[in-house]
């Protein structure tokens, strides 16, 4: 049965189909869970996949579909929210590689296995049986995901149509994940933690889960490539505020430490901007304490002091506001249904303006 179109307002319903979808999808896994296998794996993965998160993925895939003329109905919901599985994998492996203990107000997939194992006495080193643990549960997110995306509903032909633009989207995570590690221990420019955001995160957030609903739905090369400019510039913005939030938000309202990509040493365009700003004292301070694995937090507010001082922040909220008004431009010319062109607008101004 066909469900009514979503008005710029069901967001939030819109977010509850596709938890209905995902839910449904992991009780189909449960019967084929291979025997003898510990569950522990299922019943984690199960948790954190439906425990909280933004939808932004499949929002935007489902808008790229509605924008290029399809219709709403259950296979588009169920292909978006295959997105969220894959999103479920790059945020297991993205906590691994930056060593956070922290997602989404809970601890992460490799700190829970570090704790189990700390909890039950086994044999050999905790972090390391975590770190293993998470990235099979990973591994097996990212299958999930190609499983459900073939599985949502849809014709091959259709389906067919937006696997290529789902595969150019897995291959730019992973490359731009390897990106981030260079970078971490590169040059640390600007111009390089530019790079990293559009590879690993902007594309991945907006332009390629929009061009993969409207190319589900049959899309041209003309519709693809005005998606990618209103994406583009949005998933930049979108990124710039999440780096943002890891340094000045609440960790109440966003569930991750602000000490965890200051201890990182992650290299951002805001910490770069400040280093290029920082006087010699400044200078001195970012080596010692950023990057420092055991900063506290009177060395955290030394840090967020300095990229005030230097003006980074507020270089960060330009370079978003630019950005945002790009995006904007760039969705007034896009040839998509009016209805999607009012529901994109509203998500790009939360995407901007959130707090977590």
């Amino acid at each position: 049965m066909t469900v009514t179109a979503e008005s710029p307002t069901d967001a939030g319903r819109l977010r509850a189909r596709f938890d209905a979808e995902l839910t449904a999808f992991l009780e189909r896994q449960d019967p084929d869970w291979p025997d003898g296998a510990p569950r522990g794996v299922f019943t984690t993965l199960h948790r954190f996949v439906l425990a909280g998160g933004k939808r932004l993925r499949p929002l935007f895939c489902y808008w790229g579909w509605r924008g290029a003329g399809g219709p709403d109905g259950t296979p588009i919901v169920a292909a978006a929210a295959a997105l969220e599985l894959f999103h479920a994998f790059a945020l297991i492996h993205d906590d691994i590689l930056d060593g956070s203990d922290q997602r989404r107000g809970e601890p992460s997939v490799h700190r829970l296995f570090a704790d189990l194992h700390s909890r039950s006495s086994w044999r050999g080193d905790p972090a390391s049986y975590g770190r293993n643990t998470a990235l099979l549960c990973g591994d097996l997110c990212a299958a999930w995901s190609d499983q459900m995306f073939h599985e949502c509903g849809l014709s091959v032909e259709e389906v067919h149509r937006g696997y290529g633009v789902f595969a150019r989207m897995r291959t730019e995570v992973i490359a731009g994940e390897y990106l981030d590690l260079v970078s971490g221990v590169g040059d640390g420019s600007v111009a390089s933690a530019l790079t990293v955001i559009r590879m690993k995160a902007a594309r991945y957030t907006v332009t390629r889960p929009l061009q993969i609903g409207a190319a589900l739905a049959g899309a041209d090369a003309d519709l693809l490539a005005a998606l990618a400019e209103f994406g583009d510039p949005l998933g930049d913005a979108f990124q710039l505020r999440d780096d943002v939030l890891g340094v000045f938000g609440d960790p109440a309202v966003t569930g991750k430490s602000v000490l965890d990509d200051l201890r990182e040493g992650k290299p951002t365009v805001m910490m770069a901007l400040a280093r290029d700003a920082a006087d010699r004292a400044q200078t001195a301070r970012l080596r010692e304490l950023f990057g420092n694995p055991d900063l506290d937090g009177g060395g955290a507010a030394e840090l967020r002091e300095i990229i005030l001082s230097t003006g980074a922040r507020d270089q960060i909220e330009q370079m978003i506001a630019v950005r945002a008004d790009a995006a904007l431009a760039a969705l007034d010319r896009a040839p998509v249904t009016p209805e999607a062109r009012q529901v994109l607008a509203d998500l790009a101004t939360q995407t901007i303006h959130r707090q977590s």
